[in-house]
């Protein structure tokens, strides 16, 4: 538990700290001052900054990097989740100066707000190219696989488990991995999908791999609902590891990265209709206590998996900044657009008041889902808190 916890907040730290360093670097490259640019979150631990003398100098405790003359204050927190920039004149609060974001052209305002999303999409690019060099799971047995392709540790892994079916009877779950069948040993979809066939009429018995546990399991098959015919009521894919050249593993985690947001925009699109018709929303969604738990499993699944979930969580979190929601990056860049329009900017104030009122939104949103997500997951998740903290 402990672990999971560390590495939840390393991986959740380190996509908000590039995040927020987008923001910082853009700013910096265009002219635009940064008053502070911290890891983690206030109150402030220790900070250093350059003086006007060209001379750093160390800032203890929380005292405002206003009241310091000199470049930006670079600071560690006390909260180690993530980071944070500020930039002079973000919130509208000083228009004097070429260092003032509120100063600045429209494009360049919309440069450094979007500059943390693209951060986050490039962070996903990085840490799939790396894990395409390592070897990352696949599904194999498609007809787009590069030739160029190293395959290795070929298994078959369910993918889907039919409701009522004798699988789901029998207790398997998607993600098992099928060692055996009847004692026979499978690689290849093909030759487990004909085998099932040749002795649909008989009672088989499965060996499965769950995490790092063995598992036997005795079903019969029947006819299925769903295709008509005799079977168990899976849906499984050949799985490998597949690695790359370097070269090719960047490429590959361009594509990767697109599929990802791809499927984050399809996902989305299917809530939103779902909303707008009055149907069931089928897509769950988790907070911060759910992604700690997936985190755990995950990891305990092994390296490149975690890879992968850690990639995926920095394409989703770039995605829902680029949200038009207000106090989202998004919401600031809609703003502009408004602006540009109107050829005048929106009252500051009021500007800052559907702000202020979409963060106190999003935080009763968080605090809404992570009930959710304790009720889900269970007092168990509570034991294992109340156990560290003792």
């Amino acid at each position: 538990m402990l672990l999971t916890l560390i590495i939840f907040v390393l991986i959740l730290g380190l996509l908000v700290f590039v995040h927020e360093f987008g923001h910082f670097i853009v700013a910096r490259k265009l002219g635009v001052k940064a008053e502070e640019f911290g890891f983690g979150f206030p109150p402030r631990a220790i900070g250093i900054q350059k003086k006007a003398n060209k001379k750093w100098r160390v800032i203890f405790g929380n005292k405002s990097a206003e009241d310091f003359n000199g470049g930006t204050v670079y600071s560690l927190n006390w909260i180690p989740v993530g980071g944070f920039v500020k930039i002079k004149g973000e919130a509208g609060e000083s228009k004097s100066g070429k260092d003032s974001f509120a100063g600045r052209p429209i494009w360049q305002r919309g440069s450094i707000l979007f500059a943390g999303v693209l951060m986050n999409v490039v962070a996903a690019v990085v840490i799939l190219s790396i894990g395409f060099c390592i070897g990352l799971p696949r599904a194999i047995d498609g007809e787009d696989m590069s030739p160029y392709a190293k395959v290795r540790n070929k298994q078959i892994e369910l993918m889907q488990i039919f409701e009522g079916s004798p699988a789901a009877l029998a207790g398997l779950e998607a993600g098992d991995v099928i060692n055996k069948v009847n004692g026979v040993q499978f690689y290849s979809g093909e030759s487990f999908s004909n085998y099932l066939k040749r002795n649909a009429s008989f009672p088989i018995q499965l060996e499965i791999k769950r995490n790092s546990e063995i598992l036997t399991k005795e079903l019969t098959p029947v006819v299925l609902t769903e295709t008509n015919e005799l079977g168990i009521g899976v849906g499984y894919a050949e799985i490998g590891t597949v690695s790359y050249s370097p070269i090719l593993a960047v490429w590959h985690g361009f594509l990767e990265t697109g599929f990802y947001l791809k499927e984050i925009v399809r996902a989305f699109y299917g809530i939103i209709h779902n909303l707008l018709l009055g149907e069931k929303v089928s897509v769950d969604i988790a907070g911060p206590v759910g992604i700690a738990v997936f985190t755990g499993r995950v990891a305990r699944l092994g390296f490149v998996y975690l890879l992968q979930f850690t990639a995926l969580l920095s394409v989703n979190l770039a995605f829902l900044n680029i949200f038009p929601f207000p106090a989202l990056d998004g919401g600031r860049l809609f703003f502009l657009i408004v602006e540009w329009l109107r050829k005048r900017p929106v009252p500051q104030k009021l500007e800052n008041l559907v702000h202020n009122v979409g963060f106190a939104l999003l935080m009763l949103l968080v605090v809404f889902v992570t009930y959710r997500d304790i009720a889900k997951f269970g007092g168990g998740f509570l034991d294992r808190i109340r156990h560290l903290v003792q």
